[in-house]
């Protein structure tokens, strides 16, 4: 019964019960393994996002970014998740969520748009870099595809809803401040 107070269930919250684990489902892991992978990426990525949009404009766009994340995966589980197949592509609405990884491919998001040709690498493969606009897609999607095929829980759908919201946010900022987007991109493509 713990879990419905912390963990951002789509069933409960279309029906109303729990609204707040919205925000909670984003501070709390399922295990070990996963707070290390969220928090090791979020250190990674989200010390130079600070850095190049502020401290506060980070803030907000992290909360902001694991709400409209969370709000994809309720919506898409809750309507598209009925089924087998479904549960399988967009979560069932009957499994509850938890975890920051929404928010943290908002600011991988970010960073393709802002830095397209920065070189990142994955957690477990260090010895193999790509860009940025070609590393952040294949990520998210081959995490998509192998979690399809070997059936195991990731909130996909919220890390594609914390990617758009990285990606709308990047393309607003590259637009209002063309310079300043243009001089951070120019000194991260050396």
């Amino acid at each position: 019964d713990f879990l419905n107070y912390i963990a951002l269930k789509p069933s409960d919250f279309m029906q109303g019960k729990y609204l707040w684990t919205l925000l909670t489902s984003m501070f709390m892991h399922g295990g070990f393994f996963h707070l290390f992978v969220n928090m090791f990426v979020l250190f990674s990525l989200g010390n130079l996002s600070e850095k190049i949009i502020g401290r506060k404009r980070y803030l907000w766009f992290y909360l902001i970014s694991g709400l409209i994340a969370g709000a994809m995966f309720v919506l898409l589980a809750y309507f598209f998740g009925g089924s087998d197949l479904g549960a399988m592509i967009f979560g069932s609405p009957e499994i509850a969520a938890v975890g920051a990884s929404g928010a943290i491919f908002a600011i991988a998001g970010l960073f393709m748009i802002l830095t397209p040709r920065l070189r990142f690498m994955i957690i477990f493969f260090p010895f193999f870099s790509l860009p940025a606009y070609i590393m952040i897609p294949l990520v998210l999607f081959g995490t998509w595809i192998v979690s399809y095929y070997a059936q195991f829980g990731v909130g996909n759908t919220a890390h594609f809803g914390g990617f758009l919201a990285g990606v709308i946010y990047g393309l607003y900022l590259r637009n209002k401040y063309k310079r300043k987007t243009q001089m951070i991109a120019n000194y991260f493509s050396r």
